[in-house]
């Protein structure tokens, strides 16, 4: 195996210990960015598959730059051993049902909010609990906390299908949420951005799309078929991932870049990349041949982060390493989410 450019990146990824600590290494820009940013940090939702990696990343920062900050995760937490883990980590947690209207407006109202909370996987089955996470809960934290600076979490399902030659739609395109998902998500920003109009709050709308990591993404999603010779479907033949890693960091650092109005910021990896050639090169590193059905369209969805590679820089790690990394980490049978991203949905129905 090719080794990394890039110093203090491993060949292989061993286990969830050395995984985490990969999510949650702060860069350069960020450690320097912490030692100006004024205020404390609060993550709504930390504890989903981004924001226990996201407030790590945070409060490693700090501790790089030499401050310390009031940094707190709130969250229902699925057990008490995950919410010791982050209180581990040094972060301040707050256990509670942010849809309790009584429990949301009673929380600390920091300087800077990381909204993260979000419904998707199994959303056609629960639409009203969907629309209530994506659109009612924004509401309320949006008018909660009207005087501080936000990041919130939205995705690039609010943009149609658009062609591989167009470049992937751009922050500029209007969205045209597909299926109650995305327009439940589209219901979120404009929340959001009711509130920047109403109270002058300063909001950054994060279009992300998508993140990946071992033990779940698109890319473990393809990983999976292929090695366990499922059929790849085609149909959706193209797409843009970004390394969790990477996405932490520029995420964390739009802190800096909140407007009022709010700005959109797409974010996702530099390339497009083919369902087909990735599920080749699994196959390779497996020892395996691909099966595919269906064709490609040709449509899919896509985003254009090149503004947010003007604010922050390129990713790192490359897609090529993560594919290496995930194709390691299955071949070990090491753990997985089990949350399927659905990528190959063209109909909204997730």
């Amino acid at each position: 195996m090719e080794k990394l450019k890039i110093k203090g990146y491993p060949e292989k990824i061993e286990n969830e210990e050395q995984l985490e600590e990969l999510l949650s290494r702060p860069g350069k820009g960020l450690i320097e960015m912490f030692s100006r940013l004024e205020g404390g940090i609060i993550f709504l939702g930390v504890s989903g598959k981004i924001g226990q990696s996201l407030a790590r990343m945070a409060k490693r920062a700090c501790d790089e730059a030499g401050i310390k900050k009031r940094i707190i995760g709130v969250s229902l937490f699925e057990n008490k051993k995950q919410q010791e883990k982050i209180e581990k980590s040094g972060i301040e947690t707050i256990h509670g049902d942010l849809l309790d209207t009584n429990f949301t407006t009673s929380l600390p109202t920091m300087k800077n909010v990381f909204f993260l909370a979000g419904m998707k996987f199994g959303s056609i089955d629960n639409l009203a609990m969907t629309w209530a996470i994506n659109s009612y809960l924004p509401a309320i934290v949006a008018d909660h906390f009207k005087h501080s600076r936000i990041v919130a979490f939205s995705t690039g399902c609010v943009y149609p299908l658009v062609s591989v030659e167009s470049g992937g739609s751009l922050e500029s395109d209007p969205p045209v949420a597909v299926g109650e998902y995305a327009q439940s998500c589209l219901g979120r920003e404009r929340m959001f951005e009711y509130s920047g109009l109403k109270n002058k709050t300063e909001i950054a709308l994060i279009r992300l799309n998508y993140s990946v990591e071992m033990r779940y993404g698109v890319l473990v999603d393809i990983a999976i078929k292929v090695k366990n010779n499922l059929p790849v479907d085609l149909t959706m033949g193209y797409f843009n991932v970004i390394w969790q890693g990477d996405m932490n960091n520029f995420v964390l650092r739009s802190m800096e870049h909140v407007k009022k109005p709010a700005k959109v910021l797409n974010l996702t990896g530099p390339e497009i990349l083919s369902v087909r050639e990735v599920a080749k090169k699994f196959g390779k590193l497996f020892g395996v041949k691909p099966v595919f059905v269906n064709s490609e369209a040709p449509t899919a969805l896509l985003s254009n982060s090149e503004q947010a590679f003007g604010l922050f820089g390129k990713p790192e790690v490359a897609v090529d390493q993560v594919i290496k990394w995930i194709a390691a980490w299955l071949s070990d049978n090491k753990g997985l989410l089990g949350k399927p991203t659905h990528f190959e949905v063209r109909d909204g129905k997730y």
